[in-house]
């Protein structure tokens, strides 16, 4: 089974670390790679019971990231060791740099910042070696400054400090929040597209039917794709060019170029 791909995934889905019975099932939906959740989805009676049920997933030769217990849990330190020991990519919430630095994770690593002190350090968190990416986690931050989780205008600025903080850090695209909305792939499709408008990179799912809309809301269009191939074919060895009467220069040449990278990442997922 292929391990996901963290810098470039789309599609990542969170299902519960103590229903094993929906791991296989989770891995084959289609998305880009699934989160086997020890946190949130999980009661606390039951979280050593998930570790365990994660754990034999992975000593099976499952795959998929691993999304920990925050480190002022008493189920941190167990679930850093479980994670060491299998080197599977680890998605931490709550991250602060701090807490990332004192982790000393060697695997590849997601910060879920969701919290208004991480939003304010999301480029000290996005800078900290180690870390791969950033994703949003934008029901924590909603109830903790007190809006509507589903206004996601509200949450714009904090969603485009993320970004920026990511570029800046020359850290892949972070993936936005979930949807909560899990019937209404309609509802998915707007959430995907005001995403990728604001520079995300992808989206964390809860559920199978969103993951090939969320796919396709991050995936170069057709006329993108042509437009790339235009550009790169136009601009040749190097230097200005023009095409269709528009003056093709560096920064342009580049975007070209990322949505052809954009393409073989896709290609190869």
């Amino acid at each position: 089974m292929k391990a996901p791909d963290v810098a470039s995934a789309r599609s990542l889905l969170f299902v519960p670390g103590d229903r094993p019975e929906r791991f296989d099932k989770a891995a084959g939906c289609g998305a880009d790679g699934i989160v086997l959740d020890l946190e949130d989805a999980v009661e606390p009676a039951r979280k050593c019971a998930a570790r365990r049920h994660v754990a034999d997933w992975l000593a099976s030769g499952g795959t998929g990231l691993v999304r920990i217990n925050g480190a002022e849990t008493p189920w941190y330190t167990d679930d850093l060791a479980m994670v060491a020991e299998y080197g599977c990519p680890v998605m931490v919430p709550k991250a602060e740099p701090e807490t990332l630095r004192s982790a000393r994770l060697t695997a590849p690593v997601i910060a879920l910042i969701e919290t208004a002190a991480g939003v304010l350090a999301a480029s000290a968190i996005c800078a900290v070696r180690g870390v791969t990416r950033a994703a949003f986690g934008s029901i924590d931050l909603s109830t903790e400054i007190g809006i509507d989780a589903h206004d996601y205008d509200a949450l714009s600025a904090a969603r485009s400090a993320m970004v920026l903080a990511s570029a800046a850090a020359g850290r892949p695209a972070p993936l936005d929040g979930v949807t909560v909305n899990v019937r209404d792939t309609d509802v998915v499709r707007k959430d995907a597209a005001a995403a990728a408008r604001l520079g995300f990179g992808g989206k964390l799912c809860v559920h199978p039917n969103q993951v090939s809309v969320v796919n396709e809301m991050f995936s170069p269009t057709d006329d993108q794709i042509e437009w790339a191939r235009a550009v790169v074919t136009a601009a040749g060895a190097g230097g200005a060019a023009v095409l269709d009467g528009r003056m093709l220069d560096r920064p342009v040449l580049e975007r070209a170029r990322k949505i052809l990278s954009q393409v073989e990442s896709v290609e190869r997922q």
